[in-house]
């Protein structure tokens, strides 16, 4: 019988256990065994795995977080790691792996592919900076965020504020701008474009001067320093600025049906995958269309900023 051995890597993000309970029911229907690997790639290098059936993914589709943990495992990063791991596999007799996680976890599995192991990806981020698809997790965060708005524009309409509000993202403004936009941000400064902070100044102040006494700025993690932008904000506009930083709160909470459908659409394709041959290639689409990509080229390219969304923003925010 074939093997396949899933596992979920790097930081976790809603949908994980969608997207593990789907490989595992539709590995088993398709007529492979299946192994869940525990803490990730750090598992791989301990042995750290256990037989599933279908009771073993039961009742958790709707669960945050991974029943299988996750770690980030420096010893992966080098060869010894990694040959240590292919070498348990070899052993186990387990020739595909499935890896759900973001940029770090899927390069950990381009480079234990290089040995031999069969690496499908699965991308699950709520950072969204994988190219080529919609990252699971992606979703959820966003509709957090849009609700924190909601809350935070409550207190800021009522004291006359300026709120700054920080999102997760690294190098990536995918969610300060969907949620900036979903939520009706005034302004929205992320890492992929020139954010000039004269033009921010200039909004609140002109929206001051019709009558609008606060302000909502999102803020992506990677576009600068937020207090260094409250302290710009707040000399320039003489306004109380206060500074919210979401932080792991956006990597929590129920997956929301477009995760879930997206994570159990992306685990069955990832089992097709393999049953049709297809090797070292990478889960790609929405919740309609799923293809396998190279997963070595999808590691190589560069997420683009949706510019559609960011005029959008601009228009809506004058």
């Amino acid at each position: 019988m074939r093997k396949i051995a899933v596992l979920t890597s790097g930081g976790d993000a809603p949908g994980m256990n969608a997207a593990i309970r789907a490989v595992v029911r539709a590995g088993i229907y398709s007529g492979f065994q299946v192994f869940g690997v525990m803490r990730g790639l750090q598992g791989l290098i301990q042995g750290d795995w256990q037989a599933m059936n279908l009771g073993s993914v039961a009742d958790i589709i709707h669960r945050g977080g991974t029943v299988l943990k996750t770690s980030r495992s420096e010893e992966f990063m080098e060869i010894k790691g990694r040959v240590t791991a292919y070498r348990n596999l070899q052993r186990a007799g387990i020739d595909n792996l499935a890896i759900i996680g973001g940029n770090g976890s899927l390069t950990g599995g381009w480079e234990i592919s290089k040995l031999g192991v069969n690496v499908i990806g699965i991308p699950a981020t709520i950072d969204n900076d994988i190219a080529e698809t919609t990252s699971i997790g992606f979703d959820t965060a966003v509709n957090t965020v849009a609700d924190a708005i909601n809350r935070i524009r409550d207190t800021a309409s009522s004291h006359g504020r300026v709120f700054i509000i920080e999102v997760m993202g690294r190098h990536c403004g995918e969610i300060a701008l969907s949620a900036g936009v979903a939520g009706g941000a005034e302004s929205i400064l992320i890492p992929e474009i020139n954010n000039d902070l004269r033009e921010v100044v200039n909004k609140i102040k002109q929206g001051a001067k019709r009558g609008k006494l606060y302000s909502i700025v999102l803020v992506a993690e990677g576009a600068g320093s937020t207090y260094e932008i409250k302290e710009i904000l707040a000399e320039q506009t003489g306004m109380d600025v206060k500074v919210i930083i979401l932080g792991h709160i956006q990597r929590g909470g129920t997956p929301s049906a477009a995760d879930r459908i997206l994570a159990s659409a992306m685990g069955k394709a990832a089992v097709d995958n393999i049953s049709e041959g297809k090797r070292n290639v990478m889960m790609a689409g929405d919740c309609h269309n799923i293809e396998g990509v190279s997963l070595e080229g999808a590691l190589n390219k560069n997420r683009q900023v949706r510019n559609d969304l960011v005029a959008l923003a601009r228009v809506l925010s004058t």
